[in-house]
């Protein structure tokens, strides 16, 4: 890593060394491209923020164009067969797939079928089901060009709300179905569906983990990212077993096999033998965990060459499809916490934000806001992508950070940007944040991602750059768009509550593209049920017409004003894109302007539109 250009003439051997050994103590190991890359980045804004925040470390841009042309024809075939198996298994019976399914591992069959967009949407809906209402899927048996990429603006838009990684991947990757960004995005919403149930909500026994741990706070139970806990719960079984040493990651630390013995020997004692412990060839122990591993039904994912060669991703899904099958956690019904209808929006708002954050590309990755901001470091970044330059990076500490002083100084300085952006941060300062203070982190945040979304419109308004768009602006222009297309419908503003029955969304949806709204799904909204399904289905169209959108049905239903507001934005901003600017409140944009509908079917070839860009 440090003969890498760039990053040699900024850090020292010794500091890329300390730096990588906080994740990798053993440097002598191999790790897979997308962590390397992952690492490389992270070293990249270690020495950006080492010379101040400003100058472009030299060769970096070549060498990540270099890495990733060199690389894109690598397919890793054991990924491939393990990800066909699962989709096998979980999309079979789909009423729609089963005439394509199964597929064959051997053959291009997955990469073939990706190309019109279904497949990856049903499986983005076994993964957290309901994400994507299936009425805005196109399934036709031979889609148009349009309708397919409709489908992959949708999964992909999709993919991001349910907390994948959405970069350098656009509808044309799909459409061409590259295999290492197929593989990758299927690797993404795969771990997602196996880690579904490694949180305290999900499954509460996981607390007795930590029963005799005294040094974790409940908070940091509750923010342990999913493939920690993982880890935890692995450890805490092997150690009961006998085993001597610590597993931290899925790669070289389980390649000898000796850790999923002693996993297996504890959880399913009735199907181990002492023989699967002590034969000391790697290989030969790694067959006889399978062959253990395949009485509880857990070898979809990975071959004994998968094990002993350390394969991350796979051995990861390997461990998770344990968990779910015996997780060997106390039987005793532990009751979960109830939340109160505060905690309830308060959740929702925590997703939406943390979502957001981690659309926008910056380096760190957010597995629970409200923890994770407390550094003050994730906050930092952000106003760097919103508002480039506006960030001193020699007065930041990058984490993990020892001192408390020092996370005061970073939400210090968060505060000090927050209130130069013209934020209302009334007798709010930096230990606020790292206190934890829900309330007021919501609120920043939600100034943070208002700010944003204002700035893009506003960068869209050619002819009046320098006048500020405001809230208004927005609804006045939600309002005439609809009134144009012929409709009546109409909001006085993002709390009105006629909004609740999701029809002015949806004639503003069909008000800029026409086709986009099969009006045949929608219902009249005249009680909860029919309201719940119009907001499923406005999220699922904004979605395929190109919108990154993070609300929920709820949102829609409760008129969670802060989250109407995002909606109209992004659909405003598509639609600006697509037509010209818009001259402001009090003026339409001139009709003469404005391409005809019939024109408007044929143009969805950009990427989807998102306020993290």
């Amino acid at each position: 890593m440090e003969q890498l250009r760039g990053l040699h003439e900024v850090l020292s051997e010794e500091e890329i060394r300390n730096f990588l050994s906080e994740s990798y103590p053993d440097m002598n190991q191999s790790i897979e491209f997308e962590p390397f890359l992952r690492e490389y980045i992270n070293l990249q804004a270690k020495g950006t923020s080492k010379v101040g925040g400003k100058k472009k470390l030299k060769g970096s841009v070549s060498f990540l164009k270099a890495s990733t042309t060199t690389l894109m024809h690598v397919i890793n075939e054991s990924e491939k067969t393990s990800y066909v198996n699962h989709i096998n298994n979980f999309l079979g019976e789909d009423p729609f797939l089963k005439n394509f399914l199964p597929l064959d591992p051997e053959s291009n069959d997955l990469f073939n079928l990706v190309r019109d967009g279904v497949l990856l949407c049903k499986l983005i809906n076994v993964a957290v089901p309901g994400t994507i209402d299936e009425r805005a899927i196109n399934t036709k048996k031979d889609p148009n060009p349009w309708e397919r990429n409709e489908n992959h603006n949708l999964c992909l838009n999709s993919a991001r709300a349910i907390g994948c990684t959405i970069v350098n991947i656009g509808t044309q990757d799909l459409i061409e179905a590259r295999p290492h960004l197929v593989l990758g995005l299927l690797s993404q919403i795969i771990k997602i569906q196996l880690l579904a149930d490694l949180n305290l909500k999900k499954t509460p026994q996981l607390l007795e983990l930590f029963a005799d741990d005294n040094s974790k706070e409940v908070e940091e139970v509750v923010t342990l990212a999913p493939d920690k806990m993982l880890l935890k719960w692995m450890n805490f079984h092997i150690k009961k077993a006998g085993y001597k040493k610590t597993v931290t990651n899925f790669s070289t630390d389980v390649k000898d096999g000796e850790a999923y013995a002693y996993l297996l020997s504890a959880l399913a004692p009735e199907h181990s033998s002492t023989t699967m412990i002590e034969t000391t060839d790697p290989k030969e122990r790694a067959k006889k965990v399978l062959e253990t591993a395949e009485k509880l039904e857990c070898t979809r994912y990975v071959t004994s060459k998968d094990i002993v060669e350390g394969s991350a991703n796979l051995n990861l899904a390997f461990v998770a499809q344990i968990f779910q099958q015996r997780n060997g956690l106390s039987t005793n019904t532990v009751a979960p916490v109830q939340d109160t209808p505060d905690d309830v929006e308060a959740s929702r708002e925590e997703r939406a934000f943390r979502l957001w954050i981690n659309s926008l590309g910056i380096a760190t990755y957010v597995n629970n806001l409200f923890e994770d901001v407390r550094t003050g470091w994730v906050l930092l970044e952000v106003l760097d992508k919103i508002s480039p330059g506006s960030v001193n990076w020699k007065q930041a500490s990058k984490p993990p950070i020892i001192m408390p002083f020092r996370k005061v100084e970073n939400c210090n300085q968060v505060i000090k940007i927050g209130k130069e952006l013209k934020f209302s941060l009334v007798n709010v300062a930096g230990n606020d944040i790292v206190q934890g203070n829900k309330k007021l982190i919501l609120a920043f945040l939600w100034q943070l991602m208002r700010t944003s979304i204002l700035q893009l419109l506003k960068n869209l308004r050619f002819h009046s750059k320098d006048k500020e768009i405001t809230d208004s602006d927005i609804l006045i222009w939600a309002n005439n768009k609809v009134k144009e297309s012929g409709k009546t419908s109409h909001i006085e503003s993002f709390k009105d509550k006629s909004i609740s029955d999701g029809l002015f969304f949806l004639e503003l949806l069909s008000a800029v593209k026409r086709t986009v709204v099969d009006w045949s799904m929608v219902k009249k909204g005249e009680d909860d049920d029919e309201k719940k399904l119009n907001a499923t289905y406005i999220i699922s169209v904004a979605r395929k017409l190109g919108c990154t959108v993070f609300l929920l049905p709820e949102d829609i239903m409760e008129v969670n004003h802060k989250m109407i507001l995002t909606l109209t934005a992004s659909i405003m901003y598509w639609s600006l894109q697509k037509q010209g600017p818009y001259e402001g409140a009090g003026s339409a944009a001139p009709q003469e302007a404005l391409p005809e509908e019939e024109e408007e079917v044929e143009e969805d070839e950009e990427d989807g539109v998102s306020f993290g860009m």
